[in-house]
């Protein structure tokens, strides 16, 4: 089973593949390698136009959507 979830606010919209990859670059930039990522929590926050994630329950941040 395949699944995608559209989050969709004041007239934008951010998928969460695209959630998923903005976590991922944050991860890289922080000089880690993208093989040792075991799981991704996203929790997108519209109303403030941010998304917050954790990343291996151990290393958190945020991005614009």
């Amino acid at each position: 089973m395949k699944t995608n979830l559209v989050l969709q606010f004041q007239g934008r919209e951010m998928s969460e593949d695209s959630m998923v990859k903005a976590a991922q670059e944050a991860w890289k930039k922080a000089g880690k390698k993208a093989a040792d990522i075991k799981s991704i929590e996203l929790f997108p926050q519209p109303e403030n136009s941010v998304c917050y994630f954790v990343i291996n329950k151990d290393f958190d941040g945020s991005f614009g959507i």
